[in-house]
């Protein structure tokens, strides 16, 4: 059993990033690492396997030398190693069923079989118990903070503004997991959380010959449809994070509502952010399982790390 963050890892510079992202965050929240990297075993040695070594002692070299770079920029962090010889999504999700977070890189052109390919993260997300935030290739801790001015040592850079939590929140379907994780995070670093929710028009039958279509004499104009729409959005967003809010009074919060695509709107909204939180519905089938077309798009389009929350 596994307590704390997972991090699933194959060499590549988009694990290496993740394997920081998910230390900063396991330090945040005061809890351990467990770093994970699957292998398989082949008749033949895979073509990224050096001459004159086995694929188990390239795994092993692998798992060592990422939790060295992990230690050596974390000293203080309680860090476990996992060497798993199974298939990556199996051995991830199995290894991080009792995890807070499961941290992979994002959408990695790795040569090596791990957990960063475009395809293995996805599977992981879509099956994932758990929440998995994926983290792209470069996203070192300044990119977390605010920019700095001129004259400040990279050692002081923590001590700089943390930038603040996106949340996608689809106020039709809002979820107390989805929520909760969002505001605990911005509230762990001391930031603000901006919640996004983008509506469409409904589609609306045009009038028959028998309905008037002007207002009856002494009474005023029809009221504006989208208007109205958005008034009863703003209020289900109300009701929908008052509880949350009064959890949590410390975390300020702003509101963007508009009609428009979600992803569209969430790719512009995390242009500045230091985390995207998204949720995906789970079907409790595991044939079939999909991140839902919202995380999907987000996860390819947005540079910031992305949090996948899954709810009921």
């Amino acid at each position: 059993m596994v307590h704390g963050i997972v991090v699933g890892v194959d060499g590549s510079s988009a694990s290496l990033s993740a394997a920081h992202w998910a230390a900063r965050e396991a330090l945040r929240r005061g809890i351990g690492l467990t770093v994970v990297h699957a292998w398989h075993r082949h008749a033949h040695p895979a073509p990224y396997v050096p001459l004159g070594s086995s694929e188990y002692d390239w795994a092993r070299r692998t798992l060592r030398d990422t939790a060295r770079s992990v230690r050596t920029a974390h000293p203080g962090l309680r860090i476990r190693e996992r060497l798993v010889c199974d298939a990556a999504v199996a051995a991830l999700v199995a290894t991080a069923a009792d995890a807070d977070i499961l941290v992979l890189g994002n959408l990695g052109l790795s040569p090596f079989s791990g957990f960063v390919t475009g395809s293995v993260s996805q599977r992981v997300v879509a099956r994932s118990a758990r929440p998995v935030v994926l983290v792209r290739a470069g996203r070192g801790g300044a990119s977390e903070h605010l920019p700095v001015t001129d004259g400040i040592a990279p050692e002081e850079i923590p001590g700089t503004p943390y930038r603040e939590v996106v949340l996608g929140l689809d106020i039709d379907h809002p979820c107390d997991e989805l929520i909760e994780f969002a505001f605990d995070t911005a509230q762990r670093r001391g930031t603000g959380l901006r919640v996004v929710h983008a509506f469409r028009m409904p589609l609306r039958p045009k009038p028959g010959p028998s309905v008037p279509t002007q207002p009856a004499p002494n009474e005023g104009p029809a009221p504006d449809p989208r208007s109205q729409t958005l008034a009863d959005v703003e209020h289900m967003s109300t009701v929908a994070l008052r509880p949350w809010r009064e959890k949590y009074p410390t975390v300020p919060v702003t509101e963007t509502i508009s009609e428009g695509r979600a992803a569209l709107m969430l790719e512009h909204a995390t242009r500045d952010a230091g985390l995207l939180v998204v949720g995906r519905r789970m079907s409790g089938h595991r044939i079939g399982a999909h991140t839902g077309p919202v995380a999907h798009a987000v996860v390819h389009h947005v540079g910031c790390p992305v949090a996948v929350v899954p709810h009921g």
